[in-house]
């Protein structure tokens, strides 16, 4: 089970025979993918982009492609996701689970346009008509409150009914007073300017201690925010319980862990009410589905985390229609330059707040070689805690 088996019959999309990724640059970050070949002539894309270390996910895909994919069947997903992480000693990890992660985007692809269905028909078929999508990096500007609520005004008539942002600037471990107020201020401004019925999901991204996590929860609550994500570092996953007991809101995370082994001690505390694995780090497919059964059972629904090209939306779209428990879905789409979608050409359009079931086979998108041509990677370095990290590399 750990070697690539030759002797059974292949399946419909033959061997794979290459392995392949690309890199392409944008203002924000480098997006990362790879590319599989068959001898039956079919390609399969997966999206393998880390926020800083995509040079290190393209090696470790090549040279994990040549121990554990070259000769291997498509179709034996399971199989090849134990060879990778097994096989391979990855021990979980970010690099690892994300090479994992986009290879198995790349096997469904495959199985899909061998089969001539989309991958969702692959995975539980669809629960639901539509996706319905959220707005993240919509407010790249200047941190203050009249900037933000006109930028969340702009973002909710291109339609859009739930938003996300991170208000707390720079800040790790502890906000000083006139910081907090500051933070909340843009809360209040941004809830004051859409209204009562638009979502706001606020971001903490994983660097508060315990003390200023608790003042945040007090402090957020009039605003009603629709979640408070990764309150508190996630190596620290074992105390998320005293803020869900405190906060009268949902308190969600989960996006840091890359299998179902590294999940295991968050559904053991019962750390969130909302699990937020990512189709490009948690897994694939092929772990995603395991990972939403598990939440499913502790009462918990799941909201994917998405901060990656529309590669990635598309094959979450795919991915979150068989699952039951789903909730609503992350996009950055809105943030991204043009040529992004001519590179991930057939990528699916949020419309309306929403993105509609796909038709085409596999996840319905093919890289365009010229574009990442045009556009190649630029290695900058974005770092979220210096001034100013929320305006992206766009000033």
């Amino acid at each position: 089970m750990l070697t690539v088996n030759t002797t059974r019959p292949a399946g419909p999309a033959g061997r794979i025979t290459r392995v392949e990724t690309l890199m392409l640059g944008t203002a924000w970050r480098d997006f990362a993918y790879v590319r599989l070949h068959t001898d039956e002539g079919l390609t399969g894309v997966g999206e393998i982009t880390h926020p800083y270390r995509p040079r290190e996910t393209c090696a470790l895909t090549e040279a994990m492609g040549h121990r554990h994919l070259i000769g291997a069947d498509p179709f034996d997903t399971e199989e090849i996701w134990l060879r990778t992480y097994q096989g391979d000693f990855l021990r979980g990890g970010d690099i690892g689970g994300i090479v994992v992660s986009g290879v198995d985007q790349a096997l469904h692809d495959l199985m899909g346009k061998a089969l001539g269905v989309p991958v969702y028909r692959l995975t539980g078929g669809a629960t639901r008509d539509r996706v319905r999508v959220y707005a993240n990096g919509w407010y790249t500007g200047e941190r203050e409150p009249e900037v933000f609520a006109a930028k969340a005004k702009e973002t909710v008539a291109r339609g859009y009914t739930a938003l996300k942002f991170d208000p707390f600037g720079a800040g790790l471990h502890h906000l000083e007073k006139a910081e907090l107020r500051r933070s909340v201020d843009l809360v209040a401004a941004v809830r004051e300017a859409v209204g009562p019925d638009v979502d706001l999901f606020v971001e903490g991204h994983a660097r508060f201690g315990t003390g200023t996590a608790r003042q945040l929860v007090d402090a957020l609550a009039p605003h009603e925010p629709g979640w408070f994500e990764e309150p508190l570092p996630w190596t620290l996953i074992e105390r998320y319980a005293e803020l869900r007991e405190r906060a009268p809101f949902p308190i969600s995370g989960g996006e840091h862990f890359h299998n179902r082994h590294e999940y295991k001690q968050l559904f053991a505390t019962r750390a969130v009410d909302i699990v937020q694995p990512d189709l490009s780090m948690a897994g694939g497919f092929t772990e995603l589905r395991k990972i939403a059964a598990e939440a499913d059972t502790h009462g918990m629904t799941v909201a994917p985390h998405n901060s990656n090209s529309p590669l990635c939306t598309t094959a979450s779209v795919h991915a979150v229609l068989g699952i039951t428990n789903f909730q609503i879905l992350e996009t950055f789409d809105g943030l991204l330059e043009p040529y992004v979608f001519d590179a991930v050409k057939g990528a699916l359009p949020v419309v309306d707040g929403h993105i509609e079931l796909p038709t085409a086979p596999g996840l319905g998108i093919e890289l365009v070689d010229e574009v990442f041509e045009e556009h190649p990677p630029s290695h900058r370095f974005w770092n979220m805690f210096a001034e100013g990290w929320e305006k992206r590399n766009r000033t």
